[in-house]
């Protein structure tokens, strides 16, 4: 990452390279160019300038070949306000206090900000807030609950630092998937915010619990390639050697969280022991996620909440619990709004056919739900609610007493399965309208029941 001062420096280097200025004339250039950084730390200070982005350009500028994703990672390195936070050059001008740290840049105000004010609230449109940070909803967003929640000053992070962590999550995701991308990753935080925000979690939870929560919503599918693990395991994708067809894409966003925690070095100013039990931790939630795991965790649950037994001043428990709001973030799709919800189901749908397609292409078994003559929407999504959806969050309701939130959820969730259902009826009269053999079949197994 470049600091701010050694700009001119480089503006020097390139101007050299490109014959744009000779030796003998490079310390004027020099000179002029800290006279105009001077001159934007002042004017940025005092507030006349909205935003203050750098360009860097490279030789191949000069064949019109910059890629828009290059410049986008150079606008979010360089983006001066929020080096000012970090910088020793300008180290004793930004007041340091939690409230006050500015971690979104202008560019990110306006409608973002507005809605980032109603981040808690459940019909949150993360669709548009990622239009409105121009695909850095990640980011943006934990950017902002960190600060709320004020985590930054509580683990003394590097701000820096942080969003570098935070940058290479987001960027680790695969735009191209569908579903699996860092929108979802988004959306997921956005839930978690707001099933910590629950008033019988809330009051127990340490900074650690809500740290070790939002960070593992982040990346809990980080890298994730667009296809499950019984596609790799049949493929015999070094991943699943690697973890030995158990938990396999859960274990790599976990390493691959752990791997970005080090690399950025966001941890390295605690206690070894310290920073090595939030790496367990985060796995420990992580690896819940597993939908394998959902009867085991699913039964404990309930267990727990029949004998009452939950006591939040454990720390076993809150991390339990955490990993079952986990569980219901990721989920948690049909207990939006009909218009999030339909848009995230039918992008899961089309992530499973394009599996489909890559499997009928290699001549192998189509997995399940993956073949799109079989699997209309409708019927995916009454089967995902029906047997995964409803049993988690009727106990999550339970365990709310239920709350507000809860008893919104449980409503949509009703509402968006009797539409699916209407969806999946109107499908089947078109479809045997259209086949008059099957209608014929479809009458005469009536007629035999």
């Amino acid at each position: 990452y470049l600091q701010f001062y050694d700009l001119p420096v480089l503006l020097l280097l390139l101007c050299v390279k490109h014959g744009r200025v000779s030796i003998t004339t490079a310390p004027l250039v020099v000179m002029y160019a800290y006279c105009v950084c001077v001159c934007v730390c002042v004017c940025d200070l005092c507030g006349l300038f909205k935003y203050i982005c750098v360009f860097v350009i490279t030789a191949s500028a000069q064949r019109g070949e910059v890629e828009s994703s290059n410049r986008k990672k150079v606008m979010r390195q360089l983006s001066f306000q929020r080096y000012c936070h970090a910088s020793r050059l300008l180290r004793g001008f930004m007041p340091h206090t939690p409230g006050s740290l500015h971690l979104l840049d202008d560019d990110y105000l306006g409608q973002a900000a507005h809605m980032l004010s109603k981040v808690g609230t459940w019909n949150f449109d993360i669709f548009l807030f990622d239009r409105l940070t121009n695909g850095n909803s990640l980011v943006t967003l934990m950017c902002h609950l960190f600060n709320v929640n004020g985590l930054i000053h509580h683990f003394q992070l590097d701000i820096v630092k942080l969003h570098r962590f935070l940058g290479m999550v987001q960027d680790d995701y695969h735009s191209q998937n569908p579903y699996h991308n860092a929108v979802h990753a988004a959306d997921v935080t956005q839930a978690m915010y707001c099933y910590l925000k629950e008033p019988r979690l809330a009051e127990r939870l340490s900074p650690l619990d809500v740290f070790l929560g939002l960070v593992a919503a982040a990346a809990h599918d980080v890298d994730h390639p667009g296809v499950n693990q019984p596609f790799l395991i049949k493929t015999r994708h070094h991943l699943a050697s690697l973890y030995q067809n158990t938990s396999v894409l859960e274990s790599h966003h976990w390493r691959s969280t752990v791997g970005m925690l080090r690399e950025s070095g966001l941890l390295s100013h605690l206690p070894a022991d310290m920073s090595q039990d939030m790496e367990q931790q985060l796995g420990s939630l992580i690896l819940a996620t597993d939908i394998s795991r959902q009867n085991e965790f699913l039964s404990t649950f309930r267990e727990h909440l029949d004998n009452r037994d939950l006591d939040l001043q454990l720390a076993s428990h809150r991390h339990f619990m955490l990993q079952i709001a986990l569980k219901c973030a990721d989920v948690c799709n049909p207990c939006r709004v009909w218009e999030l919800s339909r848009q995230w189901s039918e992008r899961v749908c089309e992530e499973f056919y394009r599996q489909g397609d890559l499997e009928r292409k290699f001549d192998l078994e189509i997995s399940p739900l993956c073949d799109q003559q079989a699997n209309s929407v409708p019927a995916i999504q009454i089967g995902f609610i029906s047997y995964i959806v409803e049993p988690l969050f009727e106990e999550w309701q339970r365990f709310t007493e239920p709350s507000l939130l809860s008893r919104t959820m449980m409503g949509h969730l009703h509402k968006n399965k009797a539409r699916w259902s209407s969806l999946r009826y109107a499908q089947t009269t078109v479809d045997l309208q259209s086949h008059p053999d099957a209608a014929e079949a479809e009458h005469g197994n009536r007629s035999e029941r």
